[in-house]
């Protein structure tokens, strides 16, 4: 989720890095440029659709959400929690990628893979060492 929502932004740090991350749990390479392009028609499974889709939507036109947007989610066979969760981790990479953006953060393709085996590997732990903050 962290990832589409990036990639929903064009935030190309946030969204190559946390692809590198679900890369390394599984997803397949390319899926998530798939996603964005058509989430219909892209191979993942059926029940994260209509989460996709509602994070999508709360990113791109918050203002729209309305309950039958949940309602799907809910019919999809999510909770209340599950919902939650996901709008949970929009939001917190809606901010990410806007701040990541703003400050001017920038990446190379060659670096996703690293960063991400970090992440997965440490969590955020590594990361003021990686950006020289103390």
């Amino acid at each position: 989720m962290a990832a589409f929502v990036s990639r929903v932004n064009d935030c190309d740090y946030c969204a190559g890095s946390h692809a590198a991350v679900a890369e390394i749990f599984g997803m397949p390479e390319g899926l998530l440029s798939d996603l964005v392009e058509n989430l219909v028609g892209a191979d993942v499974d059926p029940k994260m659709r209509p989460v996709l889709s509602y994070i999508r939507k709360l990113t791109e036109t918050p203002s729209r959400m309305i309950q039958a947007d949940a309602d799907v989610v809910f019919a999809a066979g999510w909770d209340e929690r599950a919902l939650y969760d996901a709008i949970q981790v929009c939001c917190l990479y809606n901010f990410m990628n806007r701040f990541v953006d703003g400050i001017g953060l920038a990446a190379t393709p060659d670096l996703y893979a690293p960063w991400g085996k970090m992440i997965k590997e440490t969590g955020y732990d590594g990361m003021p060492d990686e950006f020289g903050i103390e």
